[in-house]
């Protein structure tokens, strides 16, 4: 189709940086997502009317299809990458082709509770407790820096969860002492798992001393004229940097990206839809995450004017529920929420959306009642049929799933939902990553801290001495004697 003013308009703003463009149909639908290094180069090339005698059939459909397009600019082609696979998997474009099977980024893993800990590619991130580096764009680059890691820090590369003697015989690894062969006792364990731990703080970036070594190793032997030598040095200080350059992880996306065409119209077709007398300028939105009745909690997301107010976002922790039961945290969340707010005086929202079917509603329905707050629409996006539930309505209301009005519930509860499994995964990493001194018998926090901040990570403060520990503040000749003799209990394990 011909550019439109308004799409001409959008175009000539894009700045020339690396990103992603998420094309739309009439619908809003997301039918193309690309990648660029240059946003404005590659999305105006769509629009060019001289270039159209060049595209195939299929190039030629898509651009009639287009009525309007978002863009995301990111730091880097690696992260433009990334972001790419993620939304193509999230969306799934009918004409994207690739990234829309289930394959994955390489990561690494490393597990430093096993006996012997061994670093293992893999594209699946689980909740085992082992620790994660990636996802990485450039799988060679991150083999090649695995190998220069295993190298530098004496490292296994045998595949045995638990390698013996047996499995030494045949250990080129340990027999060319690039492996510093824990498994026959060449090494304590414990000094092995400190080699892992400073690959681990390598392969966090902190690698500035080898990059130091390896380009000046790089330059000597271009200087003595061993040019193959040097090109190997090259590709390893580029798979370097590549594979320990940060990035922004993307887990949905961004909230700044804009998803609708029309808020407006989506809100004034949402009035009509449920009968409301004006198009509902603030909905707040709840969801409730659990898992197995641990770590209970609720997110409440603010949308004004049918976009993301994130700013206005508010997350709670269970109090009064103990055990599993998804109605009685949603009547806590919105008993807590609403209280406050006739508390505080402040306006209360033109729409309630609540992420569930007929218990969830009549259990926040009733909170809302208690307070004298019935007056205020309420309603349930049921997710399996996307069914619309209303207070005192037994059959649920059905919209097309390419209606407008159902497209805005959907984004307000998918941002609730989103919000609410954030915040769950973050108290399940604090859980997890809890300091191994808070089991010592009488530390609080503040003693805790100075040592943290006094020795900077917890391996060197296992390596210090009675003497060197009681140089912190809070700690005597006596307590520093207990922190000692803890601890060598918590190696021998």
């Amino acid at each position: 189709m011909p550019a439109t003013d308004a799409i001409r308009s959008k175009v000539s703003e894009l700045p020339h940086k690396p990103g992603i463009y998420l094309m739309k149909d009439r619908l809003g639908t997301v039918i193309y997502v690309g990648k660029a290094r240059d946003l404005r180069k590659r999305v105006s090339q769509y629009f060019h009317p001289s270039r159209r005698m060049g595209w195939d059939v299929k190039f030629r459909a898509l651009v009639d299809a287009i009525h309007d397009f978002d863009v995301h600019a990111v730091k880097g082609e690696a992260e433009a990458l990334l972001l790419e696979s993620r939304l193509i998997k999230q969306y799934k474009p009918r004409y994207n082709v690739s990234f829309r099977d289930d394959k994955r980024y390489l990561m690494l893993k490393v597990n430093l509770n096993d006996p012997i800990p061994r670093f293992a590619l893999t594209r699946l991130k689980i909740d085992d407790n082992a620790r994660y580096f990636g996802p990485f764009p450039s799988g060679n680059a991150l083999k090649r820096t695995l190998d220069l890691a295993r190298h530098r820090f004496n490292l296994r590369g045998c595949k045995p969860f638990t390698p013996g003697e047996d499995d030494y015989k045949h250990c080129l690894y340990g027999h060319l002492e690039v492996c510093s062969a824990p498994c026959v006792e060449k090494v304590t364990r414990e000094q092995y798992r400190m080699q892992v731990e400073n690959a681990c703080d390598f392969l966090d970036g902190q690698c500035a001393e080898m990059l130091g070594e390896l380009e000046a190793a790089m330059h000597k032997a271009a200087e003595s004229r061993d040019y193959e030598r040097a090109a190997k040095l090259r590709d390893q200080i580029d798979a370097l940097r590549v594979t320990t350059r940060k990035t922004t992880r993307y887990h949905r996306l961004p909230n700044k990206l804009p998803l609708a065409i029309d808020p407006d119209r989506d809100l004034a077709q949402l009035a009509d839809e449920l009968g409301l007398g004006d198009p509902p300028a603030r909905i707040e939105g709840f969801d409730i995450s659990n898992i197995s009745g641990t770590f209970m909690v609720a997110s409440m997301v603010v949308f004004r004017n049918g976009r993301p107010a994130n700013a206005e976002y508010r997350r709670y922790k269970m109090k009064a529920v103990k055990s599993q039961d998804d109605f009685a945290c949603m009547a806590e969340a919105v008993s807590r929420r609403y209280t406050r707010l006739k508390k505080e005086k402040r306006p209360m929202p033109n729409l309630i959306l609540i992420d569930g079917g007929k218990g969830q509603l009549n259990a926040a329905t009733a909170e809302l009642a208690k307070l004298d707050l019935a007056r205020i629409p309420t309603i349930g996006l049921a997710k399996e049929f996307e069914e619309i539930h209303r207070p005192n309505e037994a059959q649920p209301l059905r919209l097309g799933l390419d209606n407008a009005a159902l497209k805005l519930l959907q984004r307000v509860r998918d941002e609730s939902h989103r919000f609410a499994n954030t915040f769950n995964a973050e108290l399940r990493l604090k859980k997890i990553s809890e300091s191994v001194l808070d089991e010592f018998p009488g530390i609080g926090p503040s003693r805790k801290a100075a040592l943290l901040k006094h020795f900077g990570t917890l391996q060197r403060l296992r390596e210090a001495t009675v003497e060197q520990i009681t140089e912190v503040s809070g700690f005597g000749a006596k307590g520093a004697q207990s922190l000692r003799e803890y601890l060598d209990a918590r190696n021998d394990r």
